[in-house]
């Protein structure tokens, strides 16, 4: 009995190994050409969730998207109800521009978890693509927003928007290269 425990224990040590490899193997593809790697391999890399495929990793790209977009906007939230003046204003901006960005990134997971290969493939891709970008230039454009503002709250405002603009910026090529893929079933990634 020991021995088939034993057995039984190795086989499912080898197969937890052989899928965390897996796993890793594409998640370095992937992210060795996104625009930020490090940021890429780190944030993907801690994902708990199995991410064997390309469609799997652009819904977990898109999922810690999201959270780091939600956590900032209820950062952004929580500041504008403490500031005043240009500030609040600036600031009450780039709140309706998180939540735009937070309402864009989930159509684009639901986007995702619905793929469907054939024709409705390349439509299902333009609108997850449209929508990251979306939420791209509204981080982009609440930064903008503090140009004129100095200090503490514009460089805290600009480290955590920076840091959500880098994970969706990872997200889009990633999602970019499963629509390359064009829906293909794939454990590898293509070579670039």
């Amino acid at each position: 009995m020991t021995t088939t425990h034993s057995l039984i224990s190795l086989i499912i040590l080898i197969l937890c190994c052989a899928i965390n490899a897996q796993k890793h193997d594409i998640i370095t593809k992937s992210c060795i050409h996104a625009s930020y790697p490090n940021i890429c391999l780190r944030t993907l890399s801690s994902y708990g969730g199995a991410a064997t495929t390309l469609t799997d990793l652009a819904q977990a790209s898109v999922k810690i998207t999201l959270s780091q977009a939600r956590d900032t906007l209820n950062f952004l939230s929580n500041l504008k109800d403490k500031s005043n003046g240009r500030e609040q204003g600036a600031l009450a901006d780039c709140v309706d521009q998180m939540g735009d960005s937070v309402e864009e990134l989930s159509k684009t997971l639901s986007a995702l978890h619905h793929l469907r290969r054939g024709d409705d493939f390349r439509w299902q891709m333009s609108n997850a693509e449209t929508w990251v970008s979306a939420a791209l230039t509204n981080e982009e454009t609440c930064v903008d927003g503090f140009k004129e503002i100095d200090g503490k709250i514009r460089s805290d405002v600009r480290r955590r928007i920076t840091n959500v603009a880098r994970v969706t910026s990872n997200a889009l090529y990633i999602i970019n290269l499963l629509d390359d893929s064009r829906g293909k079933k794939l454990i590898s990634v293509p070579k670039y």
